[in-house]
């Protein structure tokens, strides 16, 4: 199942993405409109299955309808840096021996679609194609059973200031701008997506490739972050993991000053089974 959270006359509804058309899980349940928050769903995927089933539902009367972050309210953001061996070597970092570990806050979400502010000249911003990762169960100590704790997967952008990050030896000025972690369009649960470590992820800016690799080149597997983060904090419902970058990012470029994100820069993320999420910068 493909799970939006769509703006329509300005509440935010739950909806199902069928072949470009989309049912508010609301109706489906016979809830009032805007009740349902995505982490109902953790718990109730089958009821809702069943209602799909039975046919008994209408098409959301939306053409273009806005985008509220698809994530919804995590309680915690956790990114993972340096995770694509070549983005390592672009960067002219060394190879981790444990997974880097930094956080965004909620204010950085954003929709797809949703325009996304430069606060000003200088910041140095720069994209970061992910894959997320959203946790359906609580995991402490996860093993070789992780996969029981996922709920589903995403599309983010870890827009970064170069500027920031590097001011100081601490990433999160950097990173946690607001609107610098937009996500969606959908988060699809993971019974729908076969080899998870094998998905193609490409970014564009303004219609030219800049990113394209594959989720096989990570460093440290989803298989081996979730054992890792839960061994040292609990994993709750909600809670998202941000997978890291491959490489061609502006920061791994020669000519960095000319490829800088600048207002009117339209930035495309896209990853097999997840869609397409795009954002432009103002």
């Amino acid at each position: 199942m493909k799970f939006s959270r769509l703006i329509v006359d300005g509440k935010t509804i739950l909806a199902l993405e069928e072949e470009g058309k989309y049912v508010s899980v609301d109706d489906l349940l016979k809830r009032d409109r805007g009740s349902t928050d995505l982490s109902y769903t953790f718990d109730h995927s089958s009821l809702i299955e069943e209602q799909m089933k039975k046919g008994n539902y209408s098409y959301l009367d939306v053409k273009n309808p806005g985008f509220a972050p698809a994530v919804g309210n995590p309680g915690k953001i956790i990114c993972i840096g340096l995770n694509y061996r070549s983005h390592v070597e672009e960067t002219e970092k060394k190879i981790p021996e444990y997974p880097v570990l930094f956080s965004k806050y909620s204010n950085s979400l954003a929709g797809h679609l949703e325009n996304i502010k430069i606060n000003g000249p200088g910041l140095k911003v720069d994209y970061e194609g992910e894959l997320g990762v959203m946790i359906g169960r609580t995991a402490r100590n996860a093993g070789e059973d992780f996969d029981k704790y996922i709920f589903g997967y995403f599309i983010g952008n870890d827009i970064s200031s170069r500027e920031l990050q590097y001011r100081t030896s601490q990433y999160l000025l950097g990173k946690t701008l607001d609107g610098f972690y937009p996500n969606g369009p959908f988060v699809v649960t993971k019974d729908e997506i076969a080899s998870l470590q094998n998905l193609w992820i490409k970014t564009k800016v303004n219609g030219e490739v800049r990113q394209d690799s594959s989720t096989s080149n990570m460093i440290f597997s989803i298989g081996k972050l979730i054992p890792y983060i839960s061994r040292f904090l609990t994993l709750e419902p909600g809670d998202i993991i941000s997978t890291g970058t491959p490489e061609g990012v502006v920061l791994g470029m020669k000519d960095k000053q000319n490829n800088w994100l600048k207002p009117g820069d339209t930035v495309e993320v896209s990853i097999e089974g997840l869609g397409s999420l795009q954002n432009k910068f103002v």
